[in-house]
């Protein structure tokens, strides 16, 4: 049978299939990597397709302000000054793929240029821009003035050139700035240039910053850049808004601070020590109204300080970190526990050791448990209290604790330095490296096996010696007496605030409100408090150790202290910390103020006295800052007539203080002559 004409073949057919099989197999092979591709794979194409034309950058947070406190004047208003901020910063950055690799060395010359590079840093810029990466950091911490130049130079160089104009881009950051300089160094602290590689977040070196880092941290943000050509440096979509950290509302104010740094320098210049410091507190609330050191602790510097053994020292607070034997600064104090004992007795039915009138013979210095009598600046034949702190006798001192302890015992004693007083115990201000100091315990052995309470110790710790203390305990302990005997909580931090998103505020830390405030704890009668201020003010009057303490125009109470230090294991002769610690007015007093001026020279000076002695290094300071800071704050004289004889407005008969002092000279004379 013939083939019909115009069908097609057997083998045509068969040959058709097969392509039509071969071409199936095809398209199901392209559906199939198209689903692997669209489907299966989406997401990792989708990020490769993107990273192409899109790019994550950082959004910066403000980290938390500090702010000094301006309410401590009657009558104005608190209005917030930051102590320590953030400004804004930029860091320049490139996309080395996008910039054609014969441009490179011109954009990384011109780069150099506005950076102010030397040869060195501006090989790095070049050789930044040549890696095979999407993003190169060249620059940091560039200011706004030099971000708008380098962007006007590259927006054009870019727009002739056909480069993308974000192949360079900036990220917004932000820099701890400081308006007062050096201001309060010690207490602030910094933060380091770099950040934490995994968090991002700031490092801090110390002090406040370190404290409180947990608080003052925020959290970064995100934002979604696009890679293009007519795309802005500076904008995109924002996925994650960034967090600002708390804020810190200090006690202590910039205007105080400023004068305690300022006469505190001058005071160990003068002594050519080698360096000092002041601590001033309101007794009444804890609040540090100023925490001064010297030499300075320069912020802007830190990395200078950190990488000098020397310098570092300069960076720690001394009044918190560095303890020392508080020397005669202990003794109102001791009368304060002589007195306490007293009261204790009564409870008791028993008759109280002593009276602040009474004659006590002071010409034996020979006490138990000591081979050599206890060392007097002066030797005295009869003291009563008054007498006893004004002249600054160790023996009246040592005689009153001996009395305490033959009729309640070493541990009532004991208990007393640190269960009315704190010492022993840290004060928990907040800063880092609290020394605990030393209070002995009897039983109790030193590292080098020596028990640390025998027989003699009470008579030596009545005068300040085998103890340590650091500045703040010894602050808070003259502000128990200063403020009527109530125990008091030492505090460089009114609250802490956190500002969110939509404007409102959570207070996270409260000192300020009255439920913010602990009830501070009796520790002495107003009554022992009352006799021992009425003995310090004898001090700073004609015939006391601590006369250029004197406030003009204003009451006062204190006592200095010249303490030698231990070098070696044994008392240098050369070496002492010489203290002044005090409050004004006498009566409700607004501060209490301590300064301390480490090892002053050791020398004699003719028509004044020995150099290194606290009445003549130390007490200055107190009446020179006292004076400043009680006129700031406004405070009414309530000694309009106590000024130095001389003066137009000394009146002997009105003046505070005058009658009292020469009736006690007169005591002293018919006692000792």
């Amino acid at each position: 049978m013939r083939r019909l004409s115009g069908l097609p073949s057997s083998t045509d057919r068969k040959r058709l299939v097969w392509v039509s099989l071969f071409v199936f197999i095809l398209f199901s092979l392209l559906i199939l990597q198209f689903y692997k591709i669209q489907i299966v794979e989406g997401d990792k194409w989708t990020k490769h397709a993107l990273a192409q034309h899109q790019f994550i950058v950082t959004e910066p947070f403000k980290r938390g302000i500090f702010y000094s406190n301006g309410s401590l004047k009657t009558g104005h208003p608190d209005m917030p000054q930051p102590i320590v901020s953030d400004v804004q910063k930029f860091h320049l950055f490139a996309d080395p793929k996008s910039i054609p690799s014969d441009l490179s060395e011109e954009i990384g010359s011109t780069l150099a240029q506005f950076l102010h590079s030397d040869q060195k840093e501006a090989q790095k810029v070049k050789e930044q821009l040549l890696k095979k990466s999407r993003s190169r950091k060249l620059a940091m911490w560039l200011s706004k003035d030099q971000r708008q130049k380098i962007e006007q130079w590259w927006l054009a160089f870019a727009r002739k050139h056909k480069i993308p104009r974000n192949a360079l881009f900036f990220i917004a950051d932000y820099k701890r700035s400081y308006p007062f300089g050096s201001l309060l160094g010690q207490v602030l602290h910094t933060v380091r240039e770099d950040r934490d590689e995994f968090t991002h977040q700031s490092i801090p070196t110390g002090g406040l910053e370190m404290a409180f880092n947990n608080l003052l941290k925020g959290k970064q943000g995100k934002r979604l850049m696009q890679r293009s050509p007519l795309h802005p440096l500076d904008t995109g979509k924002i996925l994650m808004a960034p967090e600002d950290g708390a804020d810190v509302y200090l006690t202590i104010n910039h205007y105080i601070q400023a004068i305690a740094e300022e006469e505190i320098a001058k005071a160990v210049k003068a002594a050519n020590a080698k360096g000092g410091w002041a601590v001033m507190m309101d007794p009444h609330t804890g609040e540090i109204l100023a925490l001064a050191q010297y030499p300075f602790f320069d912020l802007a510097s830190y990395s200078q300080f950190f990488n000098d053994s020397k310098l570092k020292e300069d960076t720690k607070v001394k009044a918190v970190t560095d303890p020392f034997e508080p020397g005669s600064t202990m003794k109102p104090l001791t009368l304060a526990i002589c007195l306490k004992a007293n009261e204790e007795l009564k409870k008791r039915g028993k008759s109280p050791l002593f009276h602040p009138q009474d004659k006590i013979d002071t010409s034996n210095a020979h006490f138990r448990g000591r081979s050599k009598p206890l060392a007097e600046t002066h030797y005295h034949h009869f003291l009563n209290m008054y007498l006893g702190l004004q002249k600054s006798s160790n023996n009246y001192m040592a005689r009153m604790v001996e009395r305490v302890i033959d009729s309640l015992g070493v541990d009532w004693y004991r208990s007393a330095l640190q269960d009315i007083f704190g010492f022993g115990t840290k004060t928990e201000i907040e800063l880092p490296s609290e020394s605990v100091g030393l209070l002995p315990t009897p039983g109790k052995k030193h590292p080098n096996g020596k028990l640390e309470w025998s027989i003699p110790t009470p008579y030596v710790l009545a005068i300040g010696h085998n103890i340590l203390v650091n500045s703040i305990q010894l602050v808070k302990a003259y502000s128990i007496i200063a403020n009527g005997g109530h125990d008091v909580k030492p505090t460089l931090v009114r609250k802490v605030v956190k500002t969110k998103r939509d404007g409102s505020q959570e207070v996270l830390i409260d000192h300020v409100s009255q439920e913010g405030k602990e009830g501070f704890k009796q520790l002495l009668e107003p009554e022992i408090t009352e006799e021992v201020t009425r003995a310090m003010k004898f001090v700073t009057k004609p015939g006391g150790s601590g006369t250029k303490a004197d406030i003009h125009g204003y009451t006062e109470a204190g006592k200095t202290g010249t303490s030698e230090k231990v070098i070696g294991g044994v008392y240098s002769k050369k070496d002492h910390i010489s203290t002044f610690v005090g409050f004004a007015p006498a009566k409700n007093p607004r501060f209490v103020l301590l300064i301390a001026i480490n090892d002053p020279e050791f020398k004699f000076i003719a028509g004044v006295g020995r150099n290194q002695r606290s009445g003549h290094c130390a007490a200055p300071v107190f009446r020179a800052i006292g004076t400043r800071t009680l006129q700031y704050l406004g405070v009414e004289p309530d000694d309009p007539y106590g000024y130095p004889i001389g003066d137009p407005r000394y009146d002997a008969k009105k003046a505070d203080w005058i009658n009292e002092t020469q009736a006690l000279k007169e005591l002293y004379q018919k006692w000792n002559h």
